[in-house]
């Protein structure tokens, strides 16, 4: 049965607090540090966690700083880090509060959660996102938002149907480094921009493992949700980011971050490039699938270029912008943000708060959770920033150039490409 979001809920969140879409500053306060007071239980958004990883337990942090948010239930399949969500969620609050729910059904069936984060492995990205919306509920999603590009597409059109506040989790965009290196690409401080480069680290590769007993306390099944049943296997679960029915590699992984604030400072939040081209090495030997090292280059139609780079070490990320007359780089490990002339970084004081710091890009969801407004990191932008990824992928799978048509989302000339598009699901999972 389909849930249908709460009216009176929903009245009021039309109604209350005129924030529209700014974007609030990296570093918020509660209110409570402020002197204002907490607001009233009644005018708190419910707010839901369904996946509690590495990832999750670092940013949900960031949700419950602010008085606003009322962290109620959280969903894993684990139940050691079931166990473990119920207990960061229930210290901060200082009660036994926190509901918990092995089936996130059961979460998004609850009539007064009015939002979610979902922070679970690229497979199911999608499929939450869409079942939530179904349910009435506003959506944090962590990236990548899909595992191809005909999931993202129809988490867009998901999105729009059922009227879902939705922000995807590329949060640089909200931050003060990443934000300064767009306006310095979008003036034309460095003049005309042609190339961004998007230096990732070198994928690693998982070693062959032995199939084994499920785990007790884990129901493996719905870990693997719409994708195809493989044996448990410790390396296949712990390394799902480098097989290509769960994951894609940090190509994606990290490079949908780079790819995002390159739509996002050349103002084509509604586009991508149309020609792909790049060559990848492999460890045949290994468990694991995707590439060890790749160099792609997505070329826009009016000749711009974005090279998405996997190779070296993960400190060594970085996003640069090159323009006819400089460059600005954000280094990811480290903030620091460096360009030529060097006279660009004396036109703002950078803040020393990188990309870790999540609390801006929180504040931006929940202040369109409140006016329906539309977030800074909106699915269409997500859709296509996770797109140059995903078709990056397959030109190197394939081994030749795609040509691809932004409008009509299909690659030319090509069946074989065309039919990476889309991936059965496992049943009963699917996205109608």
């Amino acid at each position: 049965m389909e849930m249908r979001p709460s009216l009176s809920r929903r009245s009021f969140l039309q109604r209350s607090a005129a924030t529209g879409m700014a974007l609030a500053a990296p570093m918020v306060l509660p209110g409570r540090v402020l002197g204002k007071g907490a607001p009233a239980p009644s005018d708190r958004i419910a707010m839901g966690v369904i996946g509690y990883g590495g990832r999750c337990a670092a940013i949900l942090p960031h949700f419950m700083a602010f008085d606003d948010v009322a962290c109620v239930a959280v969903s894993d399949c684990r139940a050691n880090r079931l166990a473990a969500a119920k207990k960061a969620v229930d210290d901060h609050y200082g009660n036994q509060d926190c509901a918990v729910y092995r089936d996130f059904r059961d979460l998004l069936a609850r009539p007064d959660v009015d939002a979610v984060l979902i922070a679970t492995g690229d497979r199911w990205h999608t499929p939450h996102s869409v079942l939530a919306a179904r349910a009435g509920k506003d959506i944090y999603c962590e990236k990548p938002v899909s595992l191809t590009i005909g999931e993202s597409r129809a988490m867009v059109d998901a999105m729009s149907r059922y009227g879902a506040v939705y922000q995807a989790g590329h949060q640089r965009r909200s931050v003060g480094s990443y934000r300064f290196q767009a306006e310095v690409a979008r003036n034309g401080m460095i003049g005309k921009v042609h190339t961004i480069i998007c230096q990732v680290w070198e994928g690693p590769t998982v070693g062959f493992d032995k199939p084994r007993p499920v785990p007790e306390g884990f129901d493996y099944d719905m870990w693997l949700g719409p994708t195809p049943w493989h044996p448990f296997t410790n390396a296949r679960v712990s390394g799902w980011n480098y097989f290509w029915d769960t994951g894609a590699g940090p190509i994606i992984g990290m490079g949908c971050h780079y790819t995002d604030l390159a739509q996002w400072a050349l103002e084509r939040d509604d586009t991508g490039p149309v020609e792909y081209e790049g060559t990848a090495t492999w460890k045949l030997d290994a468990f694991s699938e995707t590439p060890v090292t790749a160099d792609c280059t997505c070329t826009y139609a009016d000749g711009v270029k974005i090279v998405l780079r996997s190779s070296g070490l993960f400190a060594d990320r970085y996003i640069r912008f090159v323009g006819t007359e400089g460059w600005v780089q954000v280094d990811d490990q480290t903030n620091a943000v460096t360009a030529e002339p060097e006279s660009i970084l004396s036109t703002r004081n950078i803040s020393a708060l990188g990309w870790a710091e999540t609390g801006g890009h929180v504040r931006n969801w929940l202040d369109c959770i409140k006016s329906r407004g539309r977030p800074i990191c909106h699915p269409e932008s997500a859709h296509r920033a996770t797109t140059i990824c995903h078709a990056a992928n397959i030109g190197l799978r394939l081994g030749r150039s795609l040509k691809w048509d932004p409008q009509t989302e299909r690659f030319l000339g090509d069946d074989q490409a065309n039919a990476m598009l889309v991936r059965a699901m496992r049943a009963p999972w699917c996205l109608m």
